[in-house]
């Protein structure tokens, strides 16, 4: 399936601080997150191609209530630790999107409290708002954000494209799988360089 500009939006997965920053929380919870920075600079190459072909940007964050009253069991009981460093806590600078990615006015950002970028958010009614029926993945992290939302995108029936280089995860075996289980069924796996061929 060819990417194409037309009905197509560009969705920024949770290119957070939290996620990529030496002070971000991921890092005080012992993870290593140099390993997602990996995604900044084709994250960065796909954003400018979007705008300068007319293509829609919409981000997500991953961003908790205080209390973590909509956290579930990753921060509550998989994952307290989450908790203990205040981890992607609404309002603050570990949730905001990093300052590599700024959205521009206009653009659009999704809040999710889960990994799906479908799951409890307005995202879909905003898809079908501006007819978008194909989409162009990108973000962290592969194994999880990125191929939740992917899975959850292909049974939509959106022509679904994931970025093999504007996407990372902490442990490079996991990113691996998860592009080889969307793109057997769910999409396609595509790279940077195929993106802009077909926005150019």
């Amino acid at each position: 399936m060819d990417i194409t500009r037309e009905k197509t939006a560009l969705l920024v997965i949770d290119m957070q601080n939290g996620f990529t920053e030496a002070e971000g929380s991921m890092a005080k919870v012992g993870l290593p997150y140099q390993e997602l920075r990996a995604a900044i600079p084709g994250c960065r190459t796909l954003v400018d191609a979007a705008r300068k072909a007319g293509v829609p940007v919409i981000y997500t964050r991953y961003v908790f209530h205080p209390g973590y009253v909509d956290g579930g069991i990753l921060p509550n009981h998989i994952v307290p630790a989450m908790k203990e460093v205040n981890s992607l806590a609404a309002g603050a600078w570990d949730a905001e999107i990093i300052d590599e990615l700024t959205p521009a006015d206009g653009e659009l950002v999704i809040d999710k409290s889960r990994p799906s970028s479908f799951y409890g958010t307005r995202l879909e009614p905003i898809l079908n708002s501006l007819g978008i029926r194909s989409l162009v993945i990108c973000g962290v992290t592969t194994n999880i954000c990125v191929e939740t939302t992917a899975r959850d995108a292909g049974q939509r029936d959106y022509f679904t494209h994931v970025i093999s280089d504007a996407t990372a995860e902490f442990d490079k075996d996991r990113h691996e799988h998860a592009l080889t289980g969307v793109g057997f069924l769910f999409g396609w796996v595509n790279t940077v360089d195929d993106v802009l061929r077909a926005w150019a």
